[in-house]
């Protein structure tokens, strides 16, 4: 069951429900705008993404998206998954004790800030590369060619990488031989999961 409001996302939270009413109160004293994104609050300005707040076993916190652009004098920011995660920083508590207020208003108030001056972190396109199996049944195909070529840059990359993903030339092979007529169809590899 996805959670739909604010209010759905505390009575199903199972750890630190107090905890994180208290730094939705902080958050609430700011101009950001409510909301609920991949099952959890979001707070935005703008439309944009600002923190989120959230729960785990262990602890709980607040997600700052654009967080690496904060100047945390107090040095509280994590990265939840240093090498992958280049905006997103966690400032995570495992007791109530352990909140700053006046620290946690800080933050919301330099994020906020930072967002109204366009400060975010453009997610890096990558070129895409297609497999040699894939090159070469398109190079033998103008009708397989076109279809892929009319298919949007996200069906294609989702087919190259799906044949690339295979260690074994076999795999590929059977692969590619699998999604031939899924590709001339028009349709994407994970269309019928959507």
């Amino acid at each position: 069951m996805a959670v739909k409001s604010v209010d759905e996302f505390f009575a199903t939270t199972k750890h630190y429900v107090q905890e994180l009413k208290h730094l939705r109160s902080l958050v609430d004293q700011t101009e950001l705008v409510e909301s609920i994104k991949w099952g959890m609050p979001v707070y935005t300005i703008n439309g944009k993404n600002v923190v989120g707040l959230g729960a785990h076993k262990s602890y709980f916190g607040l997600w700052f998206y654009n967080g690496s652009f904060l100047s945390d004098p107090n040095k509280v920011l994590i990265n939840a998954q240093e090498g992958k995660t280049k905006g997103m920083r966690q400032l995570r508590f495992q007791s109530a004790e352990e909140i700053d207020d006046s620290i946690v208003m800080q933050l919301l108030l330099e994020a906020i800030e930072n967002q109204k001056q366009g400060k975010e972190i453009k997610p890096e396109k990558k070129k895409l590369e297609i497999p040699d199996e894939l090159k070469e049944a398109l190079s033998n195909s103008s009708e397989l060619s076109e279809a892929f070529d009319s298919l949007t840059p996200g069906k294609q990359k989702e087919y190259a990488e799906y044949i690339s993903e295979a260690k074994r030339e076999e795999t590929r092979l059977k692969r590619l031989e699998k999604i031939t007529p899924m590709i001339l169809s028009g349709v994407g590899l994970n269309d019928r999961y959507k």
